[in-house]
């Protein structure tokens, strides 16, 4: 199976969700009007798509629609798409090549509650990056689960990569410190920092992140080069709290969202992205080791309107 169909599979059950009701909103009405664009408003609404970022695809389409004359409801999946692209904030994996380094080591800390998929998307990345021909060394910051560094070390075999782990309990940034001492002794390519998997209420926890941080740049200024945030799709309104806290710890670079084939509210991705600015790097649509993709707008959308 190639990687749009994944891509594809994956969202069928948003692919359901939207295009299912937009399908039947075209045949029962001729012409865009205000009726039309207000049902149209419920269905982005009610796929998790957010009130502020919806308003803004309906102004949008709303201005679309008198100065490029547009009439029919069959017109509108092309600009629809358009829209729907244009929410998307830029940086979405158009960059650079994916799973590329430009530095080494090449530092990406990966952070998220408990329960998001972020140990598995960790070993998903690894192999990536091991399948580019780079490199690759994780360290097993998560010491206050006892599964945790079990789970990682299963990933990091799977992956065929190296990993860094002190004992459960253990001051999470010195796991830190030797992985980076590690990563520059040896010469790694690329360097994965698992992190606990923190309560973002917990305040001491997420003074934790910071300090890892700091201790990451004490040896190398310039790092990290990205800080991942894993997001599970399933859950909705509260992946969007948990963006804003971790981003209050630590500079975001990217989002990863898991699980995109167990939800009918894959919408979730343009609201976080959108409205947290912050451009959504991978995206997880199912459970093999190749199941995590480079995010692409352009697929993206794709997959959802297309019959």
């Amino acid at each position: 199976m190639g990687l749009f169909d994944k891509l594809k599979q994956g969202l069928k059950k948003t692919h359901e969700n939207i295009f299912n009701k937009i399908d039947k909103l075209v045949n029962a009405k001729s012409e865009i009007d205000d009726d039309f664009l207000d049902n149209l408003e419920e269905i982005l609404l009610s796929s998790d798509v957010g009130v502020n970022t919806t308003e803004k695809i309906i102004k949008n389409l709303k201005e679309r629609v008198k100065e490029e004359k547009y009439e029919r409801t069959d017109q509108l999946k092309a600009i629809l798409r358009d829209e729907l692209k244009r929410a998307f904030i830029s940086g979405n994996g158009e960059a650079k090549k994916p799973f590329t380094v430009d530095k080494k080591p090449y530092v990406i800390i990966v952070v998220g509650v408990n329960g998001v998929g972020k140990t598995t998307s960790i070993g998903k990345m690894a192999y990536n990056y091991k399948n580019a021909g780079y490199s690759v060394l994780i360290g097993a910051a998560d010491t206050f689960r006892a599964a945790a560094n079990e789970q990682l070390e299963t990933w990091a075999k799977r992956s065929g990569t190296e990993i860094i782990q002190l004992a459960q309990g253990s001051d999470p940034s010195a796991v830190v410190y030797n992985t980076i001492q590690s990563g520059i002794a040896k010469g790694y390519d690329v360097v994965i920092i698992d992190t606990a998997g923190r309560l973002h209420t917990k305040v001491n926890l997420m003074e934790e992140l910071s300090k890892i941080n700091r201790v990451i740049q004490k040896q190398l200024p310039e790092a990290p080069h990205e800080v991942l945030l894993v997001l599970d799709a399933t859950t909705g309104q509260n992946g969007m709290t948990q963006a804003r806290e971790f981003s209050n710890s630590i500079p975001l670079t990217g989002l990863v969202l898991t699980k995109l084939d167990g939800t009918a509210k894959g919408g979730i991705v343009l609201k976080i992205s959108s409205e947290m600015k912050i451009p959504v790097k991978y995206i997880g649509v199912g459970e093999q080791i190749d199941d995590l993709q480079v995010f692409d707008k352009e697929s993206f959308v794709k997959a959802l309107l297309e019959d």
